[in-house]
């Protein structure tokens, strides 16, 4: 084994100084993390609540940006604070029937999810250049299960960071689209509450599509990876002189990565406002619909751009739903596991990535409504999320989990007020569901 010199160690380390270092070498599990947020799905949702209540629901997005960064800020720091995953640590610390519970609604949650993100790229790709959809879905699933299984951890990282690129497809429809900047700056800026039932359900949507337990998930166990790989870094709870550097990182990380989220999300909303609510198409229910409305009335390029938006963020997003899942079902059973690691040394992790993916695939040719599936997906991710948050403010506050790194103060504070959001969301959803 190579000896690394003193400047290459201090380069691992340099979680320090994060100021005077490129932009590119902070940016990480934040960003993928918040990029992923944004999946097909999750396009579907934004595409409704723009077509359907235009600017009036882009409040919600500018309220849930700050709850967002706490959490995933929270998620990030038990992380890189303890060396462990979030199940990991529920594990060692909470009962076992809490955690088998959380994973398993995490497992079937994710894999619908991973079923409707491919089947809406197969959909897109099908709009783009015709041909059997179906197929596309499997070459997908099968493209995404290999990109985990065989690509070594630091370029598979380095993928993913060129994925978030995609994003930047709605940011260009925004601007071959006309927009009403008064109406948008009212809407923004000054909440809307109506007594209208279908109102309310889309913004528990919006709040259970930006704030999703998969994502808590990811960020936390790639801290964990990248700890792993930077040989220099150690859990904070060991190293606690590297905690300033790492906590300043994180929250830089997490700043941008939430803020570049909802920033895509707004972009969507916004074009679907200006386009589709305009023209009285309200009735979206999947991501290639607001993609293929968008035609006719907003002209071909910004269908093209939104429709390769789908594609890009679905490579990115399947992933990360895949890896979640086996992360979470591998760390609850003690198994081998991490991307760094080769196949053959962890394959009950791999093989859990590979059948979410194909079983997410097979959803598309099973005759279950994909609209319904992702319905109750939501709605498992919405119960799931809100006992998740819950136990990781009570471990971040815990001194034996987190050493001298529990989290007070504002951060917190927010983190709470989060939790309490999500779960008032989750009370009006089921309201909805059963009144």
């Amino acid at each position: 084994m190579s000896r690394k010199r003193p400047k290459e160690i201090a380069k691992d380390l340099a979680e320090t100084s994060v100021g005077s270092r490129r932009l590119v070498t902070v940016l990480g599990p934040g960003l993928v993390a918040g990029a992923s947020d944004d999946d097909p799905s999750g396009i579907a949702t934004y595409s409704q609540a723009g077509a359907q209540y235009g600017f009036a629901i882009t409040w919600t997005l500018l309220l849930t940006y700050p709850l967002m960064v706490a959490i995933q800020e929270i998620s990030a720091r038990i992380g890189r604070t303890t060396g462990k995953g979030i199940a990991s640590n529920i594990r060692i610390h909470f009962s076992g029937w809490i955690l088998q519970a959380i994973v398993l609604l995490l497992l079937i949650a994710n894999t619908i999810n991973i079923g409707a993100d491919l089947g809406a790229m197969g959909d897109a790709l099908a709009l783009l250049i015709g041909g059997p959809r179906l197929i596309y879905v499997v070459a997908f699933g099968v493209f995404c299960a290999a990109l985990q299984i065989y690509v070594p951890y630091g370029s598979y990282a380095s993928v993913l960071r060129w994925l978030t690129l995609a994003l930047f497809a709605y940011f260009g429809t925004v601007l071959v689209v006309r927009i009403p900047w008064g109406e948008l700056a009212r809407g923004f800026f000054i909440p809307t509450f109506t007594r209208d039932a279908g109102f309310w359900t889309t913004v528990v949507a919006v709040f259970g599509t930006t704030i999703s337990p998969y994502v808590f998930f990811w960020q936390a166990t790639g801290e964990v990876e990248d700890s792993r790989r930077i040989a220099a870094r150690k859990p904070l709870v060991r190293a606690p002189e590297q905690g300033p550097g790492a906590i300043e990182r994180i929250r830089l990380d997490t700043l941008i990565g939430m803020a570049f989220s909802n920033l895509v999300a707004l972009a969507i909303v916004v074009t679907t406002a200006a386009t589709l609510h305009v023209a009285g198409v309200t009735n979206i229910e999947t991501s290639t619909q607001a993609a293929a409305a968008l035609k006719p009335v907003a002209g071909r390029f910004a269908f093209t751009v939104f429709t390769l938006g789908i594609l890009g963020t679905g490579l990115l997003a399947v992933p990360v739903l895949a890896g979640s899942a086996a992360y979470a079902l591998a760390e609850a059973r003690g198994w081998p596991r991490g991307l760094a690691r080769k196949p053959g040394a962890a394959v009950a992790f791999y093989v859990t990535i590979g059948l979410a993916t194909m079983t997410g695939a097979a959803i598309n040719f099973s005759p279950v409504d994909p609209i319904k599936a992702l319905y109750w997906s939501a709605v498992i991710n919405g119960v799931v999320a809100v006992p998740v948050m819950a136990i990781m403010m009570v471990m971040t506050a815990s001194p034996k989990i987190m050493g001298k790194f529990v989290i007070e103060g504002a951060l917190a504070v927010v983190g709470w007020i989060a939790t309490a959001v999500m779960a008032a969301a989750v009370v009006g959803m089921a309201i909805t569901i059963f009144l």
